[in-house]
């Protein structure tokens, strides 16, 4: 599995593990603003800037 690969299948996870605690009424939205999910949010964004530097450089295109 390609890094790229690996860092899409991690976002995915994590996406899926956060719906369900959001389905099951865990999460108030001042848990995913100043709360918990800071550290969740910080880390998800780091991903998805990994993976789009990675598509961009593929690509040969700047963002």
């Amino acid at each position: 599995m390609s890094e790229k690969a690996a860092l899409i299948k991690e976002m995915l996870e994590m996406q899926q593990k956060f719906q369900e605690e959001e389905r099951a009424g865990n999460i108030s939205s001042e848990e995913y603003f100043v709360g918990e999910y800071v550290d969740y949010r910080k880390k998800y964004n780091e991903l998805a800037a990994k993976v789009n530097a990675m598509a961009h450089a593929e690509k040969g295109s700047h963002p």
